[in-house]
């Protein structure tokens, strides 16, 4: 295994950021016991204000896996039973199916399993109260599949579990990172709250058309507080590395301090259920908050995340004690992390990452006929037909979501049918390079309740008609 040749490197991240049109990105490795930090390009192309090392970026979905050490932490004081009842906890939790509301557990919510939905933006005010009026709220939102029968990705289920903190801790869940991670890790540039950003270096979002550089957004994030514990997290690289580095010390910060007990960081990792989208996230499986990879052999976990023109992508390998950080501020995101991932990860790692998702040279024929139709959950309507004579997605962001991006039109391209499970899987163009390399996977499947679905971005959306 090769050491970090930093030089090297920040050529490699200078060149592949310019070609594919990222306006500034950071970078952190964690290889040898040692966290490297490199930065390329602007914050902020309307300012020319250079990325640093210690530069702070919008994080994401990568909050997910913060809240869900939160919550691990909790289960290794005695405060929670994974397997309980959420309403043991939260007996104001509730979803539309009674029988539902009784059995979904933590485990449940942490996996992805337990039918809940995520475009579900609800804007509950700027106040401390935030995430108790979210739940409230959230009561009336239909599952998009039932408890316990798939993974379909769900935002709502880790706000729940940012309620639960506060409850358990007498905590905010914005004080309860500052308290319970940032400051046994010495994450100095980790932060939840937009003014707490404006005290360092900050990324500002840009957002435009693939290959060409972005402009600056018309807003820094449009995300309302009250989704924090599921997508917003605000952190340089090199902090986040240095998150990721507790995980694979079995839960000991670098000065030694213990932030989770070793089978708590061994839980997490472990695989709870399949997923069937194997590429959106670059990930077969789904432990208790991190995604779960098997790249020719070698196991690894990890998580993505988006907000508004800003990508962040963390990936770890446990054998080679390795973690990478990329954050950027938009333009090819998904692309540079692509290039730069496939060459780090064989380098120092002799990992191989799997090709990017494309379809095949001679796809197969496929009717779109039987998937024909629109599909519906909270945020989000699909409309799946024939276009010009050929099969064609628009995906729609509506009601709570409505303006957090604009339609996309999707051809479709076939690229394989499984004939024991009936799903089929399709390649989907236009989605742009920061969604996927190229081609967005489509999968049509059936739910255990016998109602089709497509799953879009690992998100199972029911047919409506």
């Amino acid at each position: 295994m090769s050491k970090f040749a930093i030089t090297y490197w920040q050529n490699r991240l200078d060149k592949l950021r310019a070609a594919h049109h990222v306006p500034g990105a950071a970078l952190a490795v964690v290889i040898d016991g040692q966290v490297h930090e490199l930065a390329s390009g602007v914050l902020h192309r309307g300012t020319g204000v250079e990325v640093t090392t210690d530069s702070v970026f919008l994080c994401g979905s990568i909050a997910k896996v913060y809240t869900a050490t939160m919550i691990m932490q909790l289960v290794d004081e005695g405060k929670l039973d994974l397997d309980a009842p959420v309403i043991d906890v939260l007996p104001e939790f509730a979803v539309p199916d009674p029988e539902a509301t009784k059995t979904i557990t933590t485990r449940q919510l942490l996996s992805h399993t337990a039918g809940l939905t995520n475009d579900f933006n609800y804007d509950s005010g700027r106040g401390d109260d935030c995430l108790a009026k979210f739940v409230e709220a959230a009561r009336e939102v239909p599952q998009d599949c039932p408890t316990g029968t798939t993974f379909s990705y769900g935002g709502i289920g880790y706000v729940v579990m940012g309620r639960m903190i506060e409850v358990l801790t007498g905590l905010t869940w914005d004080q309860a990172v500052t308290e319970r991670l940032a400051g046994p890790l010495g994450l100095e540039r980790t932060v939840t709250l937009p003014e707490q950003a404006l005290k360092f270096r900050t990324a500002m979002s840009h957002l435009g058309e693939p290959g060409a550089d972005p402009d600056p957004a018309p807003e820094w994030d449009l995300m309302p507080r009250s989704v924090a514990p599921a997508a917003r997290i605000i952190s340089s690289a090199g902090d986040m590395a240095r998150f990721a580095q507790m995980h694979l010390a079995g839960g000991i910060a670098q000065d030694g301090t213990r932030v989770l007990c070793a089978s708590g960081t061994v839980a997490m990792q472990r695989r709870e259920v399949d997923c069937p989208d194997k590429w959106t996230v670059s990930g077969d499986g789904q432990g208790l908050g991190w995604v779960l990879n098997n790249w020719n052999g070698v196991g690894g976990f990890g998580h993505d995340g988006a907000a508004i023109g800003q990508y962040g992508y963390l990936r770890v390998i446990p054998s080679a004690k390795m973690a990478i950080v990329l954050l950027t501020n938009g333009g090819g995101a998904r692309q540079l992390y692509s290039d730069l991932f496939r060459e780090l990860l064989a380098e120092l790692a002799e990992v191989t990452m799997p090709d990017p998702f494309a379809p095949p040279a001679n796809p197969p024929a496929i009717d779109i006929t039987p998937y024909a139709g629109t599909y519906k959950r909270a945020g989000v309507v699909v409309t799946v037909s024939e276009q010009d004579g050929k099969p064609h997605m628009l995906y729609e962001f509506v009601d709570s979501m409505a303006g957090m991006s604009p339609p996309l039109s999707i051809d479709l391209i076939p690229v394989s049918a499984d004939p024991a499970s009936k799903d089929t899987v399709w390649a989907g163009t236009g989605a742009g390079p920061s969604f996927s390399e190229g081609y967005m996977p489509v999968i049509f499947s059936m739910l255990a309740n016998g109602v089709p679905c497509v799953i879009v971005g690992t998100r199972a959306t029911p047919k409506a008609d």
